[in-house]
């Protein structure tokens, strides 16, 4: 007679107990509340005429990066990262406790090195001189770039700079892959504190939107918005576009038994986060939101539902998306749904952990900030906002849908 299979332990609740969040609005949750309840958002439309960008705030980068040389080898989306880490860990009350630092773990949604876009532009230039291109680009690539540069660029050097500087030393790993990262890492930081493979985690990533290179790569996909900024929804009825914004977000995972015993205050609680993927055929981003909604509906509460939504405004996608949400709407769900990417634009890795750090801002502060658009999409919430569902649809794969619960 075999013996039955012993009992799977049950999943514990995840907690969001700190929250480091740098973008185009300010630094920390604070500066951030006060933004969002504000008139608009910070926009840069000249710099990179004709596409507009949200900019990073000016930071005082030695009060989370002390030493003056660590900053120096960091690229910019780097110290963006590295510098929300501190906040982060600064936030949950853990950054000067190096029992607790040596067990965090630590999970980075980051992309790829940014290029040197005058050695690109000196290559590509003496290329137009020469029959020999070849030849020549050969002798370039060898001259003009340094063997270490590529491993320099490595996005898991981000979780080395945090490791470094911080002194978190649990376990790391590094998610790279545009939305889809952002949507990952988030995904298994949560499954892990909840299985209890992990009792508290580092995750977030970072991204600098004021970058040439990366503009170059998004107007050859014809993915930007090309017009003085608008917000997301009102930027469907003239063809779409995405607006990119630099940003850096970590937020801190734990589990409810640990936050308890240390003495940790819980900002939210995140509830589940769910990850898919498609070919983008017409309706089959929307298919996958509504089975992720599904899975999650029973945790939803029947008071009224924030709705953060990670919208880049790229079409035929803005559309898809507004119509999933009116549809929840027209079945009775009282939803307020609001495009986080009008506010702080867009940041591809570090867009979903924006979308959850933002999330557990509304739902502790009980409210939810003003609509910015003027298509009716956005409409004041009907009463106290004690949940947020997060829906983020990538602007070319990653479709990816959470839920944020108040914290009890």
């Amino acid at each position: 007679m075999t013996s039955p299979a012993p009992a799977k332990p049950a999943r514990r609740d995840v907690l969001i107990t700190g929250i480091g969040i740098v973008s185009s609005l300010g630094e920390g949750l604070d500066q951030h509340w006060t933004a969002l309840n504000a008139a608009g958002p910070n926009v840069d439309n000249s710099a990179f005429a004709p596409y507009p960008v949200h900019p990073m705030v000016e930071l005082d980068l030695s009060t989370q990066i002390p030493k003056r040389g660590d900053q120096r080898q960091m690229e910019p989306w780097q110290r963006l990262g590295t510098y929300a880490a501190g906040l982060a860990l600064a936030s949950a009350g853990i950054k000067d406790q190096p029992e607790i630092l040596e067990r965090t773990d630590m999970i980075v949604s980051a992309g790829g090195g940014e290029r040197d876009v005058e050695a690109d532009s000196a290559i590509l230039t003496d290329l137009l001189k020469t029959n020999e291109t070849g030849l020549l680009l050969n002798e370039r690539l060898s001259s003009d770039l340094r063997p270490t540069l590529f491993l320099a660029q490595l996005p898991n050097l981000l979780a080395g700079n945090i490791s470094i500087v911080h002194k978190v030393t649990g376990s790391s790993r590094t998610f790279m892959g545009e939305e889809a990262a952002g949507i990952d890492a988030v995904r298994t930081a949560h499954a892990r504190v909840a299985s209890r493979q992990s009792d508290i985690c580092l995750v977030g990533g970072s991204y600098n939107a004021e970058r040439l290179d990366m503009m170059l790569l998004f107007e050859l996909g014809n993915y930007l918005w090309r017009e003085d900024w608008a917000p997301v929804w009102d930027r469907i009825a003239k063809g779409g576009g995405l607006v990119t914004g630099s940003m850096g977000v970590f937020l801190i995972l734990e589990s409810a038994d640990h936050a308890e015993k240390r003495g940790g205050t819980p900002i939210a609680r995140l509830d589940d986060v769910l990850a898919d993927r498609c070919k983008r055929q017409p309706g089959d981003a929307a298919a996958i939101a509504k089975g992720q909604f599904e899975a999650l509906r029973d945790r939803i509460g029947d008071g009224p539902l924030a709705v953060l939504s990670g919208a880049t405004g790229v079409e035929p996608l803005a559309s898809e998306e507004k119509a999933f949400l009116d549809g929840l709407a027209e079945q009775g769900t009282d939803l307020a749904v609001r495009a986080v990417g009008s506010r702080i634009g867009h940041g591809l890795e570090a867009q979903f952990p924006a979308l959850v750090a933002l999330a557990a801002l509304t739902v502790s502060h009980g409210s939810l900030f003003p609509p910015l658009d003027s298509t009716g999409m956005e409409r004041e919430s009907s009463g106290s906002i004690t949940q947020a569902l997060i829906t983020t649809w990538g602007h070319w794969r990653g479709e990816g849908m959470a839920l944020v619960s108040r914290a009890t």
